[in-house]
C-alpha cells in the first residue's frame, strides 16, 4: 500500500463518525419550568388539603335535591338561549351578506348594540322591561302585565340569547365567506333558489369551519348562564348562593357547583370533538392530495 492510500485511509478514519455516541440534547430550561408547574402544583393541592374546607360538605351536597335541580334549570336555560342565539345569528349574517342595503344596516346595527353591551346589563335591562312598558299586547284586544310576562326564565334567555346571536352571526358570516364564490354561481347556474343554495350547497360546505367556533360558543354559554343568578333565575349558582347563606358553608358549596361546570364542559367538549370529525371528514384526504 503507497502512502497516499494510508493517508487517505487515515482521513477517512479521521471523518468516520459510527462509532460516535448520539447524545440527546438537554433542555434544561424546559425541565426547570415543568419543575417550578409542578412545585405550583403541589402548593396548590396542599393548600387545599389543609385549607379550612369541610370536604364532608362537599360529598353531601354534590347530589343535592336543590343542587340538581340548579343544574337542570342551567341546561334548560343553555339549551334555549343557545338555540335563540344560532337562529338569530343565522339570519343576521344572511341578512349581513345580502344585496340589500336595508337588511345589511340593520344586521351591523344589531351587532354593534348587543356585541357592545355586557351581557349582565341586558338581563337587568329585560328583568326591568316592566318599567318602560307596563303593559305588553294589542289594545282593545288582549293586554298583559310585563311584570307577568318577563319572568327570570324569559328575561335570561332573551339577555343571553339575543346577545350570543350578535356573537354567533359573525361566526356564521365567516363560514359564509369561506365558501368558494363558484359554488354559488354553480348553485345559481343550475336554477336552485336562494334558500335551496344555502341548505343543499353552502351550509354543509360552511359547517367546517363554523361549528368548532359555535361549540365554544355553546361552552361559554354554560357559564354565562350564571349571570341569570342576579335576577333570581335557579340555575346551579342561585341554588349553591342559598344553601350556603343558610349553613354558611361558602367554599364548600361554590366547589360543588364548579365540579357540575366542569363535569357539563367536559361532556360538550367531547361532544364537539365528534362533530368536527362529522364535519370535517373528507378534509383531511383533500388537504393532503394538494
Amino acid at each position: 500500500m503507497s502512502t497516499a492510500d494510508v493517508t487517505s485511509s487515515t482521513n477517512d478514519q479521521k471523518y468516520e463518525i459510527a462509532h460516535l455516541k448520539l447524545v440527546p440534547k438537554r433542555h434544561i430550561g424546559r425541565m426547570i419550568a415543568a419543575a417550578i408547574v409542578l412545585l405550583i402544583l403541589a402548593a396548590i393541592v396542599r393548600a387545599f388539603s389543609v385549607g379550612q374546607i369541610e370536604w364532608s360538605y362537599v360529598r353531601d351536597f354534590l347530589f343535592a335535591p336543590a343542587i340538581l335541580d340548579g343544574l337542570k334549570s342551567t341546561l334548560i336555560m343553555t339549551v334555549a338561549a343557545m338555540g335563540l342565539g344560532i337562529v338569530l345569528g343565522v339570519v343576521i349574517a344572511i341578512m349581513r351578506v345580502s344585496g340589500n342595503p336595508v337588511l345589511s344596516s340593520i344586521a351591523i346595527g344589531y351587532v354593534w348594540i348587543f356585541r357592545g353591551a355586557p351581557a349582565l346589563l341586558q338581563l337587568m335591562i329585560w328583568f326591568n322591561l316592566a318599567l318602560i312598558f307596563p303593559t305588553m299586547g294589542i289594545p282593545g284586544l288582549f293586554e298583559f302585565r310585563t311584570v307577568d310576562i318577563m319572568t327570570p326564565f324569559v328575561a335570561a334567555m332573551l339577555g343571553l340569547g339575543i346577545s350570543q346571536g350578535a356573537y354567533t352571526s359573525e361566526v356564521v358570516r365567516s363560514g359564509l365567506l369561506s365558501v368558494d364564490s363558484g359554488q354559488y354561481e354553480a348553485a345559481r347556474a343550475i336554477g336552485m333558489t336562494q334558500f335551496k343554495m344555502l341548505r343543499r350547497i353552502v351550509l354543509p360546505q360552511a359547517m367546517r369551519v363554523m361549528v368548532p367556533p359555535i361549540g365554544n360558543e355553546v361552552i361559554g354559554m354554560v357559564k354565562l348562564t350564571s349571570l341569570a343568578s342576579v335576577i333570581q333565575y335557579s340555575e346551579i349558582l342561585h341554588n349553591a348562593q342559598i344553601i350556603y347563606f343558610a349553613n354558611t358553608r361558602v367554599l364548600e358549596l361554590l366547589l360543588v357547583a364548579c365540579f357540575w361546570y366542569l363535569v357539563v364542559v367536559t361532556l360538550l367538549s367531547i361532544g364537539q370533538y365528534y362533530i368536527e370529525r362529522y364535519f370535517g371528514r373528507g378534509s383531511k384526504s383533500i388537504t393532503a392530495s394538494m
